[in-house]
C-alpha cells in the first residue's frame, strides 16, 4: 500500500529543538465533514466535501473549492428547502448525514434513468465533484435493480443493486461497477479518483467516495479504525495493514480472487482482518 506522508512537529527555542518530534498524520489536519456547522466565511476540506455532495444532489454548477461563499450558501438553502428544513444557509451537523443521503439518492436515480434510456455514465460522474474536464472514457450504467436484499453478479462483471437497499448502498455498487474490471495497480486510486488502475484500498475508497461516505482515499491500515466496529447490515469492511476488501449486499468487492471483476460471489476467510462497517449501514 502507498505510504502516508507525515509532518514532524517539534518545539523550537533559540534554534534548538527542545522536544522530541511528534508525528502527525497529514489526514488529521483537515476537519471531518459533519463535525462542525458550516457557514459563510468558513473554509476547509469539510466545506469542499459539502460542495461535492451538493453538486451530486443537484447543484451541478457549484464549484467545490473549499470556500463557503455566497454560492455555497444559496446551494445549502436550496438543499434545506427541498429537505423541509429551515433554509438558513448554514449546514448544521445534524444536516450532514441528510445531505449524504440526498446526494446518494440523486446519484442512484440519475444512473437508473440513464440505464432505462440506454445511455452511458461518464467515468467521472458524479465523482468529479469539483468540476473540471471530464475523462473521455465512459462506463456502462448499472442494470435495473433486482427484488430483495441481495445484489446480483452479472455476466459482464458488474453488480445489480437490490431494490430494498438504502441509497448509499446503491451508490456504492454503482461506483464499484465503474472500476470493477479496471487493472490492479499498486497505489492506484490514491492521490486522484480517476486513475488507470486501483489497488485494494483505492478500489474500496473509490466506491465509498461515490456514495459520499469517504472524503479522500485511505490505505488499508486506516480502515481498521474507520466507521463502526463489527459487521454491517449492508456493508462490511475487512481490513489489515497488507490488504482489505468489502462485502456489499452479499457480494464481495476485492482485488484478489476472481478475475476480471472485483465483484465476486465467493467469500474468503476473515481471519486476521479487522471488521468494520460504515455508520448506519
Amino acid at each position: 500500500m502507498p505510504h502516508i506522508r507525515f509532518f514532524a512537529v517539534a518545539a523550537v527555542t533559540a534554534g534548538v529543538v527542545s522536544l522530541p518530534a511528534v508525528v502527525v498524520p497529514q489526514t488529521a489536519l483537515a476537519a471531518k465533514f459533519g463535525a462542525r456547522t458550516l457557514a459563510t466565511g468558513m473554509s476547509g476540506g469539510d466545506v469542499k466535501t459539502a460542495q461535492i455532495l451538493l453538486r451530486r444532489a443537484g447543484d451541478a454548477t457549484l464549484t467545490a473549492d473549499g470556500e463557503f461563499g455566497p454560492a455555497t450558501r444559496r446551494a445549502v438553502q436550496r438543499f434545506e428547502s427541498t429537505a423541509g428544513l429551515p433554509a438558513n444557509g448554514r449546514l448544521e451537523t445534524t444536516e450532514a448525514p441528510m445531505l449524504r443521503t440526498a446526494a446518494a439518492t440523486a446519484v442512484a436515480q440519475r444512473r437508473s434513468a440513464m440505464t432505462a434510456s440506454g445511455d452511458t455514465v461518464p467515468a467521472d460522474d458524479p465523482l468529479s465533484g469539483a468540476g473540471g474536464a471530464s475523462p473521455t472514457a465512459t462506463t456502462p450504467a448499472p442494470a435495473v435493480e433486482v427484488p430483495g436484499a441481495k445484489a446480483v453478479l452479472n455476466a459482464d462483471g458488474t453488480a445489480t443493486a437490490p431494490a430494498s437497499a438504502p441509497p448509499e448502498v446503491k451508490a456504492i455498487i454503482a461506483s464499484g461497477n465503474e472500476i470493477a474490471s479496471k487493472p490492479y495497480r499498486y497505489g492506484g486510486g490514491h492521490g486522484r479518483w480517476i486513475d488507470s488502475g486501483y489497488d485494494c484500498s483505492g478500489s474500496v475508497s473509490y466506491a465509498l467516495h461515490g456514495a459520499g461516505l469517504l472524503d479522500q482515499s485511505m490505505p488499508s491500515g486506516s480502515f481498521t479504525t474507520w466507521g463502526e466496529s463489527g459487521d454491517g447490515t449492508w456493508v462490511t469492511i475487512y481490513a489489515k495493514g497488507s490488504h482489505m476488501y468489502m462485502v456489499v449486499a452479499g457480494l464481495r468487492f476485492d482485488t484478489s480472487g476472481a478475475r476480471p471483476s472485483r465483484w465476486q460471489k465467493d467469500m474468503r476467510s476473515s481471519s486476521g482482518y479487522t471488521i468494520r462497517h460504515p455508520e448506519g449501514l
